[in-house]
């Protein structure tokens, strides 16, 4: 890391020393006697070779970039910067890489997580766990388990295939065991007047969407597949994903990629009404295309694209082994308190850390801190990033980006204090736990929004003889569940495990592990993608500087690390064609919001 600091620093009070001279040469000449002026620009040379040596003191290092926040998009950023030669510096506020991925194991055996529990497999995530050498630890669920929604007493699944590859994964989707055709057919999630009307919307068309409205998800959902499909099928899901409120989400920020099957629905020339379901078959043959032409490396590990993941001591594998590969590259317990532009070109990044503060000068920052951790520490060089804690939003009264509170409660019950009922689709024996999880529907008076079924998803997570369960409470409808003990959480989180899970006489839960985030999620609500425009406009005036996250490029894990892998291209090339930082020459500007892999 350290190799060239010397020269590093020498070329650093050279540019210094040219800029402040450049300036000095547009002044008057000859307007007084030449000894006094031989003097005067002798003073000046002094002030600027002055400036130039005060800010080399202030600063404690000097590298190319330094990448603030060590969440999974800050650590994967920071992973492919090292490796692609760029003297980097990764520094998070808190003593652990991973921000909301946390992993545990007990003593007698459980795994459990503080937040997320999975990952839908993708190529940047196989491509980074093969490149620290981790891919032998990954372990997959069975592509073929659904996920059940609690409806009216009763688990249903929903729609699922059965993980083959291509055309014949999209047969198995639509006209499987457990497929689209069954479920409309045979299911008893929604009734046949829900049926029809979301076949309609499927199948023949829809009412075309509102010029220029920004929709919610329950707007778009309900225009196109009628209101019982949302209530029943989309909220819960919603519910799982963002603990948010769809009656306040934009489809558009939120959803982007499914609402833009809409437009492939229409692109199809016959398909004059937009029924959705030919554009979702268009857009799938164009990503089996895609995938083809970009192909997995031969020496990754083989996977199926989507399909649930984790390692096998948990997510947190992926950033303690980015941690370790970077070692003294990253700096815990790094609280950002400025930023501000450093003479000669680039910044100056300020920290108050465990030996004091600390001011470190680099060519370029990429921040992946939350929004609401940037309050005032961007104002000497971006002042409109206050934007995204600022931005007063009348219509859903919201100001800034809102990250709602939610528990991460896992309790553990015996196996056979599960209702012993058989599931539908001969999926067998609930008391098995097949599948990805549950969820519940706020028509049905369950507070929990869902439960992920650890154990049965994912090998070694528990003892034998018990079922393992990841329950998520509060989210945006729900922000009192802050104010509550964690014996009132886990005791809600016991009642509904009891209404959809569990038999009457079933003990009392064994709590594995609770953690509660006050601000976990950022909402992609309406308003949000001008949030994002005006932030990337102010953006461009700032070459090197780029403010990122979660509540910019998708809140899933694939999307942190597919973010990683393809900012790190956008950073490297910066570097290589910018000398230093001017309004001028803009950096290459990548598409960030709603970014990430499908």
């Amino acid at each position: 890391l350290w190799s060239s600091r010397t020269m590093k620093a020498s070329v650093t009070f050279w540019l210094a020393i040219m800029g402040c001279t450049t300036v000095t040469a547009f002044g008057p000449m000859n307007v007084m006697p030449s000894g006094i002026a031989r003097g005067m620009r002798v003073g000046r040379r002094s002030a600027c070779s002055s400036r130039a040596s005060r800010t080399m003191m202030l600063a404690n290092k000097e590298v190319d970039c330094v990448v603030v926040g060590g969440g999974i998009s800050g650590s994967t950023l920071a992973h492919n910067l090292n490796r692609g030669g760029v003297d980097v510096l990764l520094t998070e506020a808190r003593d652990y890489l991973g921000g909301n991925v946390k992993s545990h194991k007990t003593e007698d055996g459980f795994i459990w997580e503080e937040g997320p529990n999975s990952f839908a497999a993708q190529p940047s995530i196989i491509r980074i766990a093969y490149e620290l050498g981790i891919d032998d630890q990954f372990v997959f669920g069975d592509e073929s388990l659904p996920p059940w929604v609690f409806h009216n007493g009763k688990l249903h699944p929903l729609p699922k295939g059965r993980g083959s590859p291509g055309g014949k994964g999209q047969l198995e989707l639509l006209f499987g065991p457990n497929g689209v055709v069954k479920f409309g057919l045979a299911g008893q999630l929604l009734s046949w007047p829900g049926k029809i009307r979301a076949g309609i919307g499927a199948f023949v068309g829809h009412a075309a969407a509102p010029e220029g409205k920004d929709e919610t998800i329950r707007e778009w959902v309900t225009r196109i597949l009628g209101e019982e499909v949302f209530l029943r099928c989309i909220d819960p899901f919603v519910s799982g994903v963002y603990a948010g409120n769809p009656e306040t989400l934009s489809m558009k920020s939120a959803l982007g990629k499914i609402a833009r099957i809409e437009q492939y629905a229409y692109s199809i020339e016959w398909n004059k009404f937009g029924a959705i379901l030919y554009g979702g078959l268009k857009r799938q043959v164009e990503l089996q295309k895609e995938r083809k032409a970009d192909p997995p490396a031969p020496e990754w590990v083989k996977f199926t694209y989507g399909n649930p993941g984790s390692f096998r001591e948990g997510l947190s594998t992926l950033p303690k082994a980015i941690e370790k590969s970077l070692a003294d590259k990253v700096k815990l317990q790094w609280k950002l308190t400025k930023i501000e532009s450093a003479p000669g070109g680039g910044y100056l990044a300020t920290y108050d850390t465990p030996s004091g503060v600390q001011t470190i000068k680099t060519k370029a920052i990429v921040s992946t801190a939350p929004a609401h951790a940037l309050r005032g520490v961007l104002d000497p060089v971006l002042p409109e990033a206050s934007v995204l804690t600022d931005k007063i939003r009348d219509e859903i009264d919201r100001v800034g980006i809102y990250y709602p509170p939610v528990c991460a409660v896992t309790v553990a019950y015996p196996k056979d204090s599960f209702k012993d009922v058989e599931l539908d689709n001969g999926f067998g024996n609930l008391q098995n736990l097949p599948g990805f999880g549950s969820l519940n529907p706020r028509t049905e008076g369950v507070r929990t929004l869902g439960t992920l079924w650890s154990s049965s998803l994912f090998p070694g997570r528990a003892p034998r003889d018990y079922n393992l369960l990841l329950n998520y409470i509060g989210g945006s409808r729900d922000p009192t569940i802050k104010d509550l003990t964690q014996e009132e959480v886990v005791a809600e989180v016991d009642k509904g495990c009891r209404q959809v899970l569990l038999k009457a006489d079933a003990p009392p839960p064994k709590v594995i592990g609770f953690k509660l985030w006050p601000t976990a999620i950022p909402q992609y609500e309406l308003g949000h993608a001008s949030i994002i425009d005006e932030l990337e406009a102010a953006e461009k005036q700032r070459p090197g500087l780029w403010v990122c996250g979660n509540y910019r490029t998708g809140v899933a894990f694939p999307d942190c690390v597919t973010f990683g892998y393809e900012h790190a291209k956008v950073v490297k090339q910066f570097l290589e064609t910018a000398q230093s930082p001017t309004p001028d020459t803009p950096p290459p500007t990548p598409e960030l919001a709603n970014a990430g892999a499908e």
